[in-house]
């Protein structure tokens, strides 16, 4: 069995998608639909920079989904192959759900890029700039993670601050986990983590606490959104963030997509989950992120990553 699987935020990068585009016209289609969902050039954003433009919630978001949407077009229509006929399940890293769902034809691609754009300003929109932050904890594991959170929050409070907002955004893999909140929680926890058995602990140069209670105004705005949306039933179930479990059922998938922008990205488990239902071939598109998470976490699967045309022409010749 095999999964397709599309990268989050963090995979953007400029001159994304330059040389797909000149190699395909079909990558080119899908960079000008979206230019033209959007009503800006972002084609030439992802093309040109500059990268402090494109590092923005709004531009990123769909920037990243465009991406692996037009590595996902180029193998369908040049290479011959389905997603319908090739992969059992879809999955994505939390914006990577959206490009997921897209890929599956439960969204369209204008609509796919409509929402991550309003879902980066509302998830900027969220907290002010300065006030959240959100950190990576490298060589601990989630139950050590929730701990150093728990941690941090405790001594502010015992030096007489207030309660504060600092939880694990993103159960990446067994030694990698995010966290999200108040800047001064993080950070306390940044502190805190060498010693409590944390290899390192960094900052993230985010502009937002992503999935967190910090976030639930961008809930509430998404809940408009995709109520607004023709979200149809996926071509096959897509693993969703935030409960680790297959979903195919519309609505359900509006009402945990809902769920994700506040709640954990529960990746770790998604690919377990996914290996117990019996796949043992992912396929990343659009980046090379979550195919080393998903070795670290299942290592007796195959993983690989799709991002040039020479990777798809390889893809084809593996499937």
């Amino acid at each position: 069995m095999r999964a397709f699987i599309f990268p989050g935020q963090g995979s953007q990068a400029v001159g994304m998608g330059v040389a797909l585009a000149a190699a395909s016209p079909h990558a080119r289609e899908v960079f000008e639909e979206v230019d033209d969902a959007l009503g800006q050039s972002l084609q030439k954003l992802m093309a040109e920079g500059p990268a402090d433009e494109l590092v923005l919630t709004e531009n990123a978001q769909p920037a990243i989904m465009a991406n692996a949407i037009a590595t996902l077009r180029v193998l369908e229509r040049e290479g011959g192959v389905r997603l319908a006929d090739k992969a059992d399940y879809v999955a994505g890293h939390s914006l990577g759900e959206y490009s997921a769902l897209c890929a599956a034809e439960a969204l369209d691609l204008a609509t796919t890029a409509r929402l991550l754009k309003t879902r980066g300003r509302a998830m900027q929109a969220a907290v002010p700039v300065g006030e959240g932050a959100m950190a990576a904890l490298l060589g601990a594991d989630v139950e050590k993670a929730v701990v150093i959170a728990g941690a941090a929050v405790d001594a502010i409070l015992a030096e007489g601050g207030e309660a504060l907002v600092c939880t694990v955004a993103n159960d990446n893999d067994p030694t990698q986990v995010v966290l999200s909140g108040h800047r001064a929680a993080v950070e306390r926890a940044v502190a805190l983590a060498k010693e409590m058995g944390a290899k390192r602990a960094l900052l993230l140069p985010v502009s937002a606490p992503f999935h967190c209670a910090l976030m639930e105004d961008a809930a509430v705005a998404m809940e408009a959104a995709l109520l607004d949306a023709d979200l149809r039933a996926p071509l096959v179930p897509v693993f969703a963030n935030v409960d680790a479990a297959a979903v195919a059922e519309p609505g359900a998938i509006r009402h945990l997509l809902v769920q994700q922008v506040t709640g954990r990205v529960r990746w770790r488990e998604s690919v377990l989950a996914m290996a117990a239902a019996g796949v043992t071939e992912f396929v990343e598109f659009g980046g090379k992120v979550l195919a080393p998470m998903v070795k670290r976490i299942a290592p007796d699967v195959e993983a690989v990553s799709v991002v040039s045309m020479h990777d798809v022409e390889a893809l084809v010749k593996r499937l």
